[in-house]
């Protein structure tokens, strides 16, 4: 089985074996970004992925805005399921963006990346990577993908939102909407594609927007009937 859940920012106990009792052997956890355990190289954070690998189970991640890309992209790339991957280890691995990957029966296209909302208060390349921004050529290439396969997927696995549900959610709120490229991207992929649903995370949300849209936080959502196991 695939199951879904948002944003870990490099908390433990977010993938800790009771909070994901119910993966099984073979199962496979994807994390909407902003996975945060690929951040330092630190020795903590080597033990904690350590501790990932005695799992039975495949740990997935696409990538958020809070990322160190200098460090994540300097894992190998190599191809899993159909897709391209960085491999972090034998179980682990960093979904990359506008790939297509067969896991358990489910097409699922995948686009990490977006812009981060505080950007003013971040440090490029030390908070803030300019990489986050997905570049014409990774939406190009996702883009391509998707014609390859005459545009029908089951999932889609965004960080961001596209513009259309972004304001949706901002209805009544009288806070400005910051749309961005990638935003529009995903309206148009929204009207060009088919699919049965589409998770995002960096709203930090736990929400079914409709039985299509499915805003993922802590909780974990089966992919296959998007029916919420725990949270």
């Amino acid at each position: 089985m695939v199951y879904i859940t948002g944003d870990t920012h490099g908390d433990p106990e977010r993938l800790s074996k009771a909070a994901l009792k119910e993966l099984q052997p073979g199962d496979t956890l994807i994390v909407c970004g902003d996975f945060g355990f690929v951040w330092d190289n630190s020795k903590t954070e080597q033990k904690i992925l350590k501790s990932f690998t005695k799992r039975k189970y495949n740990i997935c991640f696409i990538d958020g805005t809070h990322e160190n890309f200098e460090i994540l992209n300097g894992y190998p790339v190599t191809s899993w399921n159909g897709g391209k991957v960085h491999r972090i280890s034998d179980n682990i691995f960093h979904l990359m963006r506008g790939q297509i990957f067969t896991i358990d029966g489910l097409r699922i296209f995948t686009m990490g990346g977006g812009e981060s909302p505080d950007l003013e208060y971040r440090l490029e390349e030390t908070s803030w990577y300019k990489y986050e921004i997905p570049t014409k050529a990774e939406l190009l290439e996702g883009a391509n993908n998707l014609e390859n396969v005459d545009c029908k997927v089951n999932v889609i696995i965004t960080h961001e939102p596209s513009s259309i549900i972004k304001d949706f959610l901002k209805l009544g709120n009288n806070e400005p909407i910051h749309v961005t490229t990638l935003n529009a991207y995903f309206d148009e992929l929204s009207k060009c594609s088919t699919f049965d649903r589409w998770f995002f995370g960096s709203l930090h949300l736990d929400k079914y927007i409709s039985n299509s849209y499915i805003g993922v936080h802590k909780a974990l959502v089966n992919a296959h009937t998007g029916e919420r196991v725990s949270i």
